[in-house]
C-alpha cells in the first residue's frame, strides 16, 4: 500500500494538474468553453495512451536495450531530480512544459491535443521515466500492474479536471498561487528523486556482488 501512495504522490507532482492550468488557459486562450473541453479530454486520453503504452511494454524495453533496472533507477531519478530543481525555481523549461518556439508553433494550431498538451505538458519525460519505472518494478502479478494502472489513471482523472476548471483555478489561485504550489511539489519530489538514486545504487551493489 505504502508502495502505492508513493507512485501516487510521485505521478501527481510530476504530472502537475494544478500547474498545468495556467499553460492550458494561455494555450487555448479566445478559444470557447467548448473547445477547450474538446482539447482537454482529447489531450488526457492521448497522455494516458503513451503512459500505459510504456507502463505495458516499458520492462520488455529496457531489456531488449540491455539496460537495468538498477541503471534506470539512477538515470530517471536524476532526470526527476532536474525536473524538481525546475518546479522549485518555477523555471520554463523542455523538461515539464513547452519552449519558447514550442509555444509559438502551438499558438499557431487549432488542435494543441497531441501537442503540445498530451506531449510533452502531460505525458512528459518525467512522466514517462515515471511510467517506465511503474514497470520496472511492478512485478510479475497482473493484481500489481492494475493497481498502478488504477494510480495511473485516477492522477490523470484529476489533471482532466484541472483543465477543465483551469479558468477557475487561475481565477482563485492567480499565477503566484500556482507557482508556490508547484514549488513546495518540487522538494517533495526532488526527496523522492533522491530515494530512487540511492535505491537504483543499492540494487546496483547487490546485483554486482552476486
Amino acid at each position: 500500500m505504502s508502495s502505492l501512495v508513493n507512485l501516487f504522490v510521485m505521478l501527481f507532482v510530476v504530472i502537475d494538474p494544478i500547474g498545468l492550468a495556467p499553460m492550458f488557459v494561455a494555450l487555448t486562450h479566445g478559444g470557447s468553453e467548448s473547445y477547450r473541453r474538446r482539447m482537454a479530454f482529447r489531450g488526457t486520453v492521448l497522455a494516458a495512451s503513451v503512459l500505459v503504452v510504456f507502463v505495458l511494454v516499458g520492462k520488455a524495453l529496457l531489456h531488449a536495450l540491455g539496460i537495468g533496472l538498477p541503471a534506470f533507477r539512477i538515470a530517471g531519478g536524476a532526470l526527476l531530480f532536474l525536473l524538481a530543481i525546475d518546479m522549485v525555481f518555477a523555471r520554463q523549461s523542455g523538461l515539464r512544459s513547452t519552449t519558447e518556439r514550442e509555444q509559438e508553433e502551438a499558438e499557431q494550431r487549432r488542435d494543441i491535443s497531441v501537442f503540445p498538451l498530451a506531449i510533452p505538458l502531460i505525458a512528459g519525460p518525467g512522466a514517462i521515466t515515471t511510467a517506465l519505472l511503474m514497470s520496472g518494478s511492478a512485478g510479475q502479478t497482473v493484481g500489481g500492474m492494475l493497481a498502478r494502472l488504477v494510480v495511473l489513471f485516477a492522477v490523470l482523472l484529476l489533471a482532466l479536471g484541472s483543465l477543465l476548471v483551469a479558468t477557475r483555478i487561475m481565477r482563485f489561485m492567480g499565477e503566484t498561487g500556482a507557482n508556490m504550489f508547484t514549488r513546495v511539489s518540487g522538494v517533495i519530489l526532488a526527496a523522492l528523486a533522491v530515494q530512487f538514486i540511492l535505491d537504483g545504487l543499492v540494487a546496483g551493489v547487490v546485483l554486482h556482488s552476486r
